[in-house]
């Protein structure tokens, strides 16, 4: 059984924890609201360019023209998988799922005999997937010095990735992040980028626009954009969804911490009793005995 002063030191060290995790919660809650402000500004703009791509992609179809980057290599042998996740901890799953979500993609890739290539995004992303796929990074990307991200940020990791394409380093692309819904919910979620993915969409098929020079370069001049639009977005997710993860495990934390002093107070007072009631006793004990 602890001693008083082992549980009193236990109780300060509780309180001394919850005052951080509060703090904690406190500045999660003020960066959640600037970041969530900022992913959904920033989807007006990527289901735009989106729409524009399909508009594009829909008028040039499966021409012998079509930019590399709509047709690909004609293969899917070798896989980039772009993991991006947070660069700190203490924000509940929300690293775990995105890797977890990564190491099944690429586990299966492996099991069909394709090639993986890992590039990461965050160093929490690569300390999750170092030790079962190690072996399969290609590059790490460093945004722990960055204290606001900007369209610089994800333009910087496109033009690697499309650099590594250009050099034909892999034939599709593939970014793994969190989709921000709520404070208690993030969505890990996959979506390829190289070559990109057009869906068949009725309406823009439907609308005719002309273009200058051509459908062609137009369209040839967009798709690097679509990328960095696509990363750029990818990271606003991640960072609203990072500071919801991390508020909610605080909060939680702070519930934990209240409810451990609680019982460790009782457990306190009880010995505390104990010990005064011994005391009691023998007191008496020795004064009959006088």
């Amino acid at each position: 059984m602890p001693s008083l002063k082992d549980l009193k030191n236990r109780i300060t060290s509780v309180k001394n924890t919850r005052k951080i995790t509060k703090a904690m919660q406190m500045v999660a809650a003020a960066k959640l609201r600037r970041a969530q402000e900022n992913a959904e500004a920033a989807r007006p703009y990527a289901e735009k360019m989106s729409a524009v791509l399909t508009s594009l992609a829909t008028a040039v179809g499966s021409s012998e023209g079509a930019p590399r980057l709509l047709a690909g290599t004609g293969s899917d042998k070798v896989q980039l998988l772009v993991v991006m996740t947070g660069e700190r901890g203490l924000c509940g799953g929300f690293n775990a799922n995105i890797a977890k979500l990564a190491r099944t993609r690429a586990n299966e890739l492996l099991a069909e005999g394709k090639t993986v290539k890992i590039l990461t995004v965050g160093k929490k992303g690569r300390d999750a997937l170092r030790r079962d796929l190690g072996q399969y990074f290609v590059g790490h990307v460093d945004l722990s010095e960055v204290k606001k991200l900007s369209y610089a940020n994800a333009q910087d990791i496109a033009d690697d990735i499309l650099g590594r394409f250009d050099a034909g380093e892999f034939d599709v692309a593939t970014i793994f992040y969190s989709i921000f819904e709520s404070v208690i919910s993030q969505k890990p979620t996959a979506q390829q980028i190289v070559p990109a993915q057009i869906e068949t969409d009725a309406s823009a098929a439907s609308t005719v626009y002309d273009y200058e020079p051509g459908d062609q370069e137009i369209l040839a001049a967009l798709l690097p954009r679509g990328v960095a639009t696509a990363i750029f977005a990818a990271l606003l997710e991640n960072n609203a969804s990072f500071n919801g993860a991390q508020m909610s495990a605080m909060d939680n934390a702070t519930r934990n911490a209240g409810d451990m002093i609680d019982k460790l107070t009782v457990e306190y007072n009880r010995s505390r009793q104990a010990a005064i009631t011994k005391e009691l006793i023998e007191i008496i004990s020795g004064a009959e005995a006088l």
